[in-house]
Order: C-alpha cells, then structure tokens, then sequence
C-alpha cells in the first residue's frame, strides 16, 4: 500500500462527537480523563482509557500489540491533551475507540491540526487557579420561584407534595431542581495537606438580588447559577476524582437538572456506578450503614473524630438567611462541610481505600 492510499484510511476528527463506525482510522486530540491497567481471562495486558473534550466523552482501549501506545498511555498524566489514533467500534451499544498510536501534546507544543477551543472550557477562566486531582464539593440551595407565580396545576401538585412529606412547601421548593436553585458551592483539595496554603476552601455563590459585592472576602466568589454551574462541569472534567457526602442522593442529580433547566452540558458522569470510586466517590454510600442509624455528615465526623461542621446555621436556616442577604454567612457553612468532607475523605483514603483493588494507584 502507497503512501496516498494510507492517508486516505486516515481521517483527521475535529472532535470525539465527529467519531463514527467506518473502515477508516481516525486521528483525534481529547484530553486523557483516566488510564487503568487491566488482563484479559488469558492473562494478557490491555488498557481501558477515557478520552474527553467539550463535546463527548469516549471510552477506548488499548491491547498489547500496540505496546507503544500502552507505554505512551501508562507514562501520560491523567488531564494530559493526547493525539490518539484507531477505530470505532460499538461495544453494548456505546461507541469505543480501539486506539492504535497515543503520543502526549507537550506543553508549548501547539500542532496546526489542534484547534484547542474544542479542549478548553471557557468556564476554567474563573475557577482555572481551583483544578486539582481530588475535588471535593457541596452546595446549598434556595428556591428559586414565587409560588403565587406558578400554574395553578404546577402550584397543586407541589402542595400535595410538600403535604404528603408533611413539610414546608418552601422547603420542598428548595429540595427540588425544578423549582430550586443552587446558590453556594464549596470545592476544595482533597488530597491537600491540613494547613497548608493549599488546603483552602473556595466558594462559588450567587448573591441575592440588590446585594451589595463590592466587600467580597478573597475566597468567596460572586457569579450567576449558570456561570456556576459551567464552573463545576469545567472543575469535575479535569478532577480525577470528585468526592461528596451523599452527591448521588442529592447534590450531583440537583446540580444535573439545574443544568438541563439552564441549557448547560452536564459533561462528566457522576451518577452511573453507584458502588464505583472514580469519577465521583460518594463518601456517604461508602461509610454509613445503610439505614441502620442516622448518617448525617455531622454523625460521622462525631464518630470519627473530626470537628463538625454545624454550628450557628443548619440546612433548614439556608433559605431564610438567603431572603435576609446573608450569602456569605451561607458560604462560610458550606465550606465547613466541605472541610468536614475533606477530613473524612483523606481517613477513608488511608484507612480503607488504598487497601481495595478497585482503587487503582495514582501516577
């Protein structure tokens, strides 16, 4: 075969949403999300990655008789821009790329076939200084609606709701997407050492209408739902690993429909594989009994040791202090349960995750 005929099996993909089944290969950049190191049944090595840009997320998989490209994805950093070549597949209905050459885009290195606006978010320009690899998050939230606004089946069916959970109609307001916001969200550096300049708690909030931003404290950060909503896609996109107390229960399902409502993709999974570690590590899932006692956040840190995060303010006092204007107070109880969720993080790891299999090493 000539060299014109291999081009022409060769196609340059301007992003991972452009892949499809044909004959051909295919030439891609994506961001390389994570690398494990797996054996078939025989005992032979083979790598299942995950390759991400801003319009798909992709699963490849890479066997030993590409070993150079093994060797280029064993070596990579995870978050590293990678050039990958192969062919699509369908496996259970999803598209797979069975990846025949990987190399790593160095720093600096700026090839003419990379457009690098289909790899960076532009939501990372408020929040770029916050990636890490252990991103650990919490949110509060408010409704977002007038109940004498809304359709009067709307209103019905959310009275009967709050009646049948003999709650406050606010506060299932609040509880749900549909008629809640997310006004406050905490990140911080799981693996980051207690005390150090690293270990700082960030908080991304939306102030209430007429609120005076001009006195803002250096760790809070005033901005949209929207705006914060793209900022936690873009953190979670290049997180290793983002860990909550029960996010599959409440945060991450809320953060998912608030991002539908607002048009934004939702770009990571962080719902599929409840018992799963990676991506998202639901510490709540992983430490409470299942219903055998209570398992709040503020239970388990008094059990394990570690300071709580309650205080002066609960999640049933969120609501009206928002009415009040008092989001930085919101914001300082919100980084105390990511605090809290940190410490408890960093014991599970050392305690219980570095001696389980499905908690693969970190390069």
């Amino acid at each position: 075969m000539n060299n014109d005929e291999q081009k022409l099996r060769i196609v340059q993909a301007t992003n991972l949403a452009a892949l499809d089944a044909t004959e051909h290969e295919w030439d891609v950049y994506a961001q390389l999300r994570s690398v494990k190191q797996l054996q078939t049944k025989t005992g032979k090595p083979y790598l299942v990655i995950e390759l991400a840009d801003l319009h798909a997320v992709i699963e490849g998989k890479i066997w030993d008789n590409t070993p150079d490209a093994m060797s280029a994805a064993v070596e990579a950093a995870v978050g590293n821009v990678v050039k990958v070549r192969g062919k699509i597949k369908m496996w259970n209905d999803q598209a797979q790329m069975v990846v025949t050459r990987l190399r790593v885009v160095e720093p600096g290195e700026n090839p003419d076939d990379l457009d690098p606006d289909q790899l960076t978010d532009p939501a990372l320009a408020n929040v770029e200084d916050l990636i890490c690899r252990t991103m650990v998050f919490d949110i509060e939230t408010v409704p977002a609606l007038d109940l004498r606004e809304l359709p009067a089946t709307v209103a019905k069916s959310l009275s009967d709701n709050a009646a049948k959970k003999d709650m406050d109609t606010g506060a299932v307001m609040g509880m749900s997407p549909f008629f809640g916001k997310v006004v406050s969200l905490a990140v911080g550096d799981g693996d980051a050492e207690p005390g150090s300049e690293a270990d700082q708690i960030t908080v991304l909030a939306v102030p209430p209408d007429d609120f005076d931003t001009s006195d803002c404290p250096p760790w809070l950060r005033y901005m949209s739902e929207p705006d914060l909503l793209r900022a936690f896609w873009a953190l979670a996109s290049k997180a290793e690993c983002v860990v909550s107390y029960n996010g599959r229960g409440f945060d991450v399902p809320f953060i998912v429909a608030r991002s539908l409502i607002h048009n934004i993709p939702a770009r990571v999974d962080l719902v599929s594989g409840k018992w799963s570690l990676r991506p998202h590590l639901d510490l709540f899932e992983l430490v409470t009994q299942r219903g055998r006692g209570p398992s709040k956040l503020d239970v388990v840190c008094w059990a394990l040791g570690i300071e709580s995060p309650k205080g002066v303010m609960d999640g049933s006092m969120v609501a009206p202090a928002y009415a009040a204007g008092e989001i930085v107070k919101i914001a300082e109880y919100n980084a105390h349960d990511v605090r809290a969720t940190s410490a408890v993080y960093r014991k599970c790891r050392d305690l219980i995750l570095r001696y389980r299999a499905d908690w693969t090493p970190r390069k």
